[in-house]
């Protein structure tokens, strides 16, 4: 497992070409809804470890994997100062086909260690989408608009953050702060276990 390390992009935490850049080349050409973000691997040093988790039936994993975040980045979540960790959630029929959300995993075993509530039931899934895997950056913008849905109108909270297991290009980060911003939320932050190459 290969470590991003702390040349990284201030605004997605992608790991950056040089250590005078700011800003990955995805972050400068679009603007993002969250405030900021952070991952802990490369995505091609865990892939095998990813996979397992999501569709090997390897839940355990969730809780070695939470216990990294939680290592690396206990003092920025500290300042973060977030009223609760929000997975990212999956449509109910790829959740009931595949037993679990590996998101409430990772932010349950999280939220224990650093005694951050979770919230798994502010927002839902509503469209069943492609898999983000399989398309290109338009594709996956147009592939989440509309696809979440706050559960209730009621959301009182300053500061979250969305739990997921890889940030690639940022349009399912986007398409929930929408939704969140919408409704009041001021920041919106983001942890994932790997962080993909982008656009």
């Amino acid at each position: 497992m290969r470590y991003l390390g702390n040349v990284s992009c201030k605004k997605c935490g992608k790991k950056l070409k040089t250590a005078q850049d700011e800003y990955c080349y995805d972050c400068i050409r679009k603007t993002h809804l969250f405030d900021q973000g952070r991952a802990l691997y490369e995505y091609e040093s865990i892939r095998l470890g990813l996979y397992r988790l999501k569709y090997g039936g390897r839940k355990e994993y969730a809780e070695f994997f939470a216990k990294e975040l939680s290592l690396f980045f206990k003092e920025q979540i500290k300042v973060w100062d977030a009223d609760a960790l929000v997975p990212v959630p999956l449509h109910r029929s790829r959740e009931r086909r595949r037993g679990y959300n590996q998101a409430q995993l990772l932010a349950e075993h999280l939220g224990k260690q650093l005694g951050i509530p979770v919230c798994s039931n502010l927002i839902k899934r509503r469209k069943r989408t492609i898999p983000q895997k399989e398309l290109t950056l338009p594709q996956r913008q147009n592939n989440l608009k509309k696809a979440f849905k706050l559960c209730r109108n009621d959301v009182k909270l300053r500061a979250i953050i969305i739990i997921d297991d890889i940030f690639t290009t940022g349009s399912t980060m986007d398409a929930m702060a929408l939704e969140f911003k919408q409704a009041g939320v001021e920041n919106i932050y983001f942890i994932t276990l790997a962080i993909g190459e982008g656009f």
